[in-house]
C-alpha cells in the first residue's frame, strides 16, 4: 500500500456515493467495473476530440466561411491550453480531490463542447476550443489518477491497461466516427456528442468512484508558471500563423521568463532539475522532432485527401484507420520487443519508417488509388509509429528516479503536444500557404508537396538524435516501467500514472 492510502481512505468513506474505499476496489467488483467505465468515457471523449477534428475542417471553414489560419486556430486553440495546463490539472487533483477535479474538467470540457457546436463564427469557435482545452488538461491526467488511486495493489495494472486498451480502441474508430459525422448530421455534432457523453460520465462518476488525494501535496501551485507557460506559446503561435516577427520575440521573451520563474521558485511546475538526466533530455528532444511532423502530417493529410484527392469527411477519416489500428495491435509488442533489444534501434528506425511513408504520400494527388497510393504509405507510417511510441514511454520513464515517474511522463506529454502546436501554426507559412489555400486544390496540392518534406526532414533529425544520444538505462535497484501498454494517440504519448511516493514536484 502507499504511505498516502490512509488519508485517502478517510476520503473514500466521507466521499459522496463512494461504496468502497480507494484503494482497496477490485476490478472484477461491479464498483471496479464502474470506474473503469466512467475513465474511459471521460478520457474518450479528449481523446476523441483529438484525432476527429482534422477531419472536420474543411466543412467547417466552409460553413463559417474561415480561411487557414482560423482552421489552424481551431486546432491550436485547443492544444494551446492543454499542453499548457496539464501538469498543472495533475497537481490540482492531487491536492484537491482526484475525482472532484475529474468531474470538474468533464463539466467544462462539455461546455466548451456545446459552445464549441453552437458557435456562430470562426472567433467564438477558437474561444471555445481554448476552453476545450483546459477542460481537458483537468480531466486527462485525472482519468488515470483516479485509475491508480482506487484500484487494490493487485489490479491496478491490469485496470492500467484496460483503460489504455479501451481508449486505444477509441482512438481507433475515431476518424472513422467524426467523419460519418461530419457528412451525416453536421460537424457541429463533432463536438455536440460530448455533452451526452458528459450526461452519462458524471453521475456514475459521483456515484461509484471514491474521492481520493494526495496528503503530501501541499504548498503553493505554479500558476504564474502556468500562465507564462500558456502565454509564450500562444503568442509564438499567434506570430507563425500571422507572420509577425514582434509578436513571436515577445513570446520567446515570455517563455525565458517562464525558465527563469521555474527555476527560482521552490514548487515548480516544470521542475528544471529533472533535465539533469541527459538520456531524459535526449529523449524529450527526440519527442519534439516526432510529434511536431506527426502534428503537421495529420494536419495536412485530412486536407489533401477531402481539398485536392475530393474524398468525403467519412472517406478520409476511414483512410486513416490503417495507422491507429497498427498502433492497437500491435503497441503492446513493441514495448515489449524495446525491452529487449534497449530503446536506441526503435527510437531510430521507428522515425525513418515514418518518415518514408510521409514521403509516399506525396503520390496522394487528384487521381489517386487508396490501394495503391494512399495504403501503402500509411502502413508505413503506422509501423514506424508502432515502433517508436512504446519504447520512447519506456525510455522517458527509464531515464529518471522512479518517485519522478509521474511529472516525468507529463513533461513528455506536454513537450509533445506543445510540439504539435508549432508545427500546426509553422508548416503553413514555411510552405507559402495562402490564407485561402485549403479552397483551391491546385493550390494547397502544391503547398503540401512543399509541407511532406519538412515533416520527413524533422523526422530524419530527431531519428539521427536518438542514435547518437540513446543508450541502455544503466542497471538500477529499481526501474519503473510501462503500464499503458496500448497507445493509439497521435497528438502525444501516453500519460503514465505516478509510481509508488511520486509527489509530482509541484
Amino acid at each position: 500500500m502507499r504511505a498516502e492510502e490512509p488519508a485517502e481512505r478517510a476520503v473514500g468513506r466521507d466521499g459522496a456515493g463512494a461504496d468502497r474505499r480507494p484503494g482497496d476496489i477490485r476490478l472484477s467488483s461491479a464498483t471496479g467495473r464502474w470506474v473503469v467505465l466512467t475513465t474511459v468515457l471521460g478520457s474518450g471523449m479528449a481523446l476523441l476530440d483529438s484525432t476527429v477534428v482534422n477531419v472536420a475542417l474543411p466543412r467547417i471553414g466552409e460553413d463559417l466561411d474561415a480561411d487557414l489560419a482560423v482552421l489552424q486556430w481551431t486546432v491550436n486553440a485547443y492544444m494551446l491550453t492543454l499542453a499548457a495546463l496539464i501538469l498543472l490539472g495533475g497537481a490540482l487533483g492531487d491536492r484537491y480531490g482526484r475525482r472532484r477535479i475529474f468531474v470538474l474538467g468533464v463539466v467544462w470540457f462539455a461546455v466548451g463542447s456545446l459552445l464549441c457546436g453552437i458557435a456562430p463564427n470562426g472567433g467564438v469557435l477558437v474561444a471555445a476550443r481554448a476552453l476545450q482545452g483546459i477542460g481537458g488538461a483537468l480531466l486527462t491526467p485525472g482519468s488515470l489518477a483516479l485509475i491508480q488511486a482506487s484500484f487494490h495493489p493487485d489490479d491496478r495494472s491490469r485496470a492500467v491497461g484496460l483503460w489504455s486498451g479501451l481508449g486505444g480502441v477509441g482512438a481507433a474508430i475515431g476518424p472513422f466516427v467524426g467523419g460519418w459525422l461530419v457528412d451525416g448530421p453536421g460537424w457541429r455534432w463533432v463536438f455536440l456528442l460530448n455533452v451526452p457523453l458528459a450526461v452519462l460520465c458524471v453521475p456514475v462518476a459521483l456515484r461509484h468512484v471514491p474521492e481520493s488525494r494526495d496528503p503530501a501535496a501541499t504548498g503553493r501551485f505554479d500558476a504564474l508558471g502556468a500562465l507564462l507557460c500558456a502565454v509564450a506559446l500562444g503568442l509564438v503561435t499567434y506570430a507563425l500563423i500571422d507572420a509577425t516577427a514582434w509578436t513571436g520575440l515577445v513570446g520567446v521573451a515570455v517563455g525565458a521568463l517562464f525558465f527563469l520563474r521555474e527555476r527560482r521558485t521552490p514548487e515548480p511546475m516544470l521542475p528544471l532539475s529533472i533535465f539533469a538526466s541527459r538520456q531524459f533530455t535526449a529523449v524529450n528532444v527526440v519527442t519534439l522532432c516526432v510529434y511536431a511532423a506527426f502534428g503537421g502530417f495529420f494536419f495536412l493529410i485530412v486536407l489533401q485527401l477531402q481539398v485536392v484527392s475530393g474524398y468525403s469527411a467519412l472517406a478520409a477519416g476511414t483512410a486513416l484507420l490503417p495507422t491507429t489500428v497498427l498502433m492497437l495491435l500491435l503497441s503492446a509488442r513493441s514495448g515489449e520487443l524495446g525491452d529487449r533489444i534497449g530503446p536506441r534501434v526503435p527510437l531510430t528506425v521507428g522515425p525513418l519508417l515514418c518518415a518514408a511513408g510521409m514521403m509516399l504520400t506525396l503520390r496522394i494527388g487528384e487521381d489517386v488509388s487508396y490501394l495503391t497510393d494512399v495504403l501503402p504509405a500509411l502502413l508505413i507510417m503506422g509501423l514506424g509509429m508502432v515502433t517508436l511510441v512504446a519504447p520512447l514511454t519506456a525510455t522517458v520513464l527509464a531515464s529518471v528516479e522512479t518517485g519522478r515517474a509521474g511529472i516525468a511522463s507529463g513533461i513528455n506529454n506536454a513537450a509533445a503536444r506543445a510540439a504539435g502546436l508549432i508545427a500546426v501554426a509553422a508548416l503553413p507559412l514555411l510552405a507559402g500557404m495562402g490564407p485561402e489555400a485549403y479552397r483551391s486544390a491546385a493550390e494547397f496540392g502544391e503547398t503540401f508537396r512543399r509541407a511532406i518534406p519538412m515533416c520527413a526532414g524533422v523526422l530524419v533529425a530527431g531519428a539521427l538524435i536518438a542514435w547518437w544520444t540513446v543508450r541502455v538505462p544503466p542497471e538500477k535497484a529499481e526501474v519503473c516501467h510501462p503500464e499503458c501498454k496500448v497507445n493509439c494517440g497521435i497528438a502525444a504519448p501516453p500519460l503514465e500514472p505516478p509510481a509508488s511516493g511520486d509527489r509530482r514536484h509541484h
